[in-house]
């Protein structure tokens, strides 16, 4: 199998990992995480350093995928690793417990958990996280760096813009428009366009405040 590296070693590479172990499209070379020591043993997995050793051993390797929760964070790490290694090659993973239609588009470095449902004639951008038992119904389009939580639904038809983070149990009705980094909190019920860089929750939701790119959404 092909050898690929996980980046980040927080309880979100535990979940993705499991992932990858029950795909079995790829090996494990091992684990870039800017804290933890080298040879460290995560999750079963040896830390091999920080971004900084990518350049070294990208030739020895296929690529590797994000472990980063939070959006901003996981684009930040992204962006690095482009950086120093240009050509570095983002690999999806789909848990064999998701359901997942045969024509739904699914970008480079993009994770579909566990018990997880896409329907048709939906579109998934880059470094996206589609959460355990979420449901993303037909004709959907989420842009990159989107987070889709545990429990959440869309309904059809639903646009998400770029970095945006739909929270546990959320629910957006169909054709609904959630802008850019735009954050539903939990238990929420959507069911109107929620403008971007927004902080919006409720039944049914309602903007509450806004927010910047970078703010933290995940306790």
């Amino acid at each position: 199998m092909k050898k690929i590296i996980i980046i980040g070693a927080g309880g979100h590479a535990s979940v993705l990992i499991d992932a990858i172990e029950k795909e079995k499209k790829y090996s494990i070379y091992g684990i870039v995480d800017p804290v933890r020591p080298v040879n460290t043993i995560i999750y079963g997995y040896r830390v091999i350093g920080t971004e900084g050793v990518l350049p070294q051993i990208n030739k020895h390797i296929h690529g590797g995928i994000a472990a980063i929760e939070d959006n901003w964070s996981r684009k930040k790490v992204v962006q690095t690793i482009r950086a120093l290694v240009p050509n570095f090659s983002f690999i999806s993973s789909i848990h064999p417990a998701a359901c997942v239609s045969s024509d739904v588009k699914i970008g480079d470095g993009t994770i579909v958990m566990a018990g997880a449902v896409i329907n048709r004639n939906t579109i998934i951008g880059e470094q996206c996280i589609i959460n355990t038992n979420s449901s993303v119904d037909h004709g959907c389009i989420l842009g990159d760096y989107v987070s889709i939580a545990p429990g959440a639904t869309l309904g059809r038809n639903v646009k998400i813009g770029n970095s945006a983070a739909i929270s546990l149990g959320a629910n957006v009705i169909h054709s609904v428009r959630i802008g850019e980094h735009t954050v539903i909190g939990a238990g929420s019920t959507v069911l109107r366009n929620i403008d971007p860089y927004s902080v919006a929750y409720g039944t049914p939701a309602k903007i509450i405040r806004s927010r910047n790119q970078e703010d933290s959404y995940l306790s």
